[in-house]
């Protein structure tokens, strides 16, 4: 048994929701869930109920709510009626509020607004999570957002500060989405940054042909570049917690495993220089 370390969130996207990788979870020590209302087609919270309702209590859980279902489909909306709606449903499907609610991918809503109309509408929805917190409908509030760049179009100065902001980390992350997070979160005075999707979405072909095993200090115990790129992923951006998911429960052993290994951080700064320098050729 592994003592618990909140650094790796268990991620719920595209999971099956199977009892087995939540207890495994549990075993590694693994204490930090993450899921999100429109996630198993609107049905993780009721099915993590059904499966797992004695499990979570021994788990920070975090979701999110932004997304409704439409026709089949999902739509996006930053109304703050519907979102404290949203938080209140998730309490109920999931048999106890979540420790934590993250306003999820907000850009989606403000892609092609004005500044002014984006900030206003953003501040609302912000606002409805900073009272959904005050009721005691969860205990800290948040963002993740798939794509801070819109965020810092419309610009969040003068908005709640969230709690957590949760944005896209990793190697794959382009330099522009790194520097607009770091921008930012600079501005908005967030408390933790999580990351997400370290692996860019799965895509297992390209650690394959870059290896990152030498941002790691040496010796780093015969890491995989899975894992290697895993653990960087805390520094691209600065990342209290990296929220991954899987349904492998090996491959979560060997990521609870990757957390024990040293970044070079000089290694990392050398590269963010790099890829500035190339930003601005």
């Amino acid at each position: 048994m592994h003592g618990a370390d909140p650094r790796l969130v268990l991620g719920l996207h595209r999971s099956r929701h199977h009892r087995d990788i939540l207890t495994t979870a549990l075993d590694l020590g693994v204490t930090a869930l993450d899921t999100a209302a429109p996630y198993l087609g609107f049905r993780s919270h009721a099915v993590l109920a059904e499966t797992a309702a004695d499990l979570l209590p021994k788990f920070t859980l975090s979701t999110k709510v932004g997304f409704f279902p439409s026709a089949g489909e999902a739509e996006h909306s930053l109304d703050p009626s519907r979102l404290r709606l949203a938080i209140e449903q998730a309490a109920r499907e999931l048999g106890r509020e979540p420790d934590t609610v993250l306003l999820h991918n907000p850009e989606r809503s403000l892609t092609g607004l004005s500044p002014a109309d984006g900030q206003a509408l953003l501040g609302s929805a912000c606002t409805a999570l900073v009272d959904a917190a005050r009721d005691g409908l969860c205990r800290t509030w948040g963002v993740s957002s798939w794509d801070t760049q819109p965020l810092g179009v419309v610009g969040v100065h003068g908005l709640p500060s969230p709690d957590i902001l949760m944005v896209r980390a990793g190697f794959l992350v382009g330099i522009d989405l790194l520097h607009t997070t770091a921008v930012l979160r600079n501005l908005w005075q967030s408390g933790e940054t999580w990351g997400m999707s370290p692996f860019g979405g799965g895509n297992a072909k390209v650690w394959e042909d870059f290896d990152p095993r030498p941002f790691l200090r040496s010796p780093h115990d015969g890491l995989s570049c899975v894992q290697a790129a895993f653990r960087a992923a805390f520094h691209l951006p600065t990342a209290a917690a990296v929220a991954v998911g899987t349904d492998d429960l090996a491959h979560l052993a060997q990521l609870v495993q990757a957390l024990g290994a040293e970044v070079d951080t000089t290694a990392i700064s050398q590269y963010l220089r790099a890829l500035h320098g190339l930003r601005q050729s």
